[in-house]
């Protein structure tokens, strides 16, 4: 079974899940919208030129988690889809999906975001499988920590070859979309890498290597 493996934020999603769910809590007073935003603007712009430090950042996105109870985090995220992730899915993207399925490959998405923004996203696209960042979950309460390596940069790559080993799929024929030039490291282990809308750098790098590049906006 040939793997199709997929970013999510700008390239399933025409917007960043991640960002979106900080300015979400911004909007309904959850956080200090001002204080919460510049922050969140901050790292944005860091992933975006390739220089976050990914703990830092998780530091800060997962403290929201902490503060609430499950219940009240689990109706938030349920708005949080209706409002902020429906109007970014991209129908080129849920056809690119069906292509796939219909030609019997295992779909997996692999995200820097963490698990709770994004498994029920992965859910809406109706893929096989999701790697994401995964925050630490005790005693019904999320702690602000995460588990095992960040899925970013190289840690895609770990958490990748981690799951190749438990799940006894290969690489062999595998594709691999993305927009951002962090995904660079998975994007070389591949056979199919895929561009998808890319960010400055990693157009220059599609361009130099002949991968090919996608618009699915």
């Amino acid at each position: 079974m040939r793997l199709a493996i997929f970013d999510l934020d700008n390239t399933l999603l025409g917007g960043d899940s991640d960002h979106a769910w900080g300015a979400f809590l911004c909007e309904k007073g959850i956080v200090d919208p001002q204080v919460y935003q510049d922050a969140n603007d901050y790292f944005y712009k860091q992933y975006q030129n390739g220089s976050l430090d990914i703990v830092e950042f998780l530091s800060f996105a997962l403290k929201p988690l902490t503060q609430h109870p499950i219940a009240d985090l689990q109706a938030w995220h349920q708005e949080f889809m209706q409002t902020k992730i429906e109007p970014i899915i991209l129908p080129k993207a849920l056809a690119l999906l069906k292509q796939h399925r219909d030609q019997g490959d295992y779909l997996l998405i692999i995200t820097a975001t963490n698990g709770f923004i994004t498994r029920p996203i992965a859910e809406r696209f109706g893929v096989d499988d999701i790697l994401a960042t995964e925050p630490e979950f005790l005693n019904n309460q999320y702690t602000g920590r995460f588990i095992g390596r960040p899925c970013f940069q190289d840690g895609k790559v770990t958490r990748l070859h981690e799951w190749l080993e438990k799940t006894g799929h290969s690489l062999s024929g595998s594709y691999f979309y993305s927009d951002s030039c962090n995904d660079l490291p998975l994007l070389e282990k591949v056979d199919n890498p895929v561009a998808v809308n890319p960010d400055e750098i990693l157009t220059k790098v599609a361009n130099e290597r002949a991968w090919p590049i996608m618009d699915l906006r």
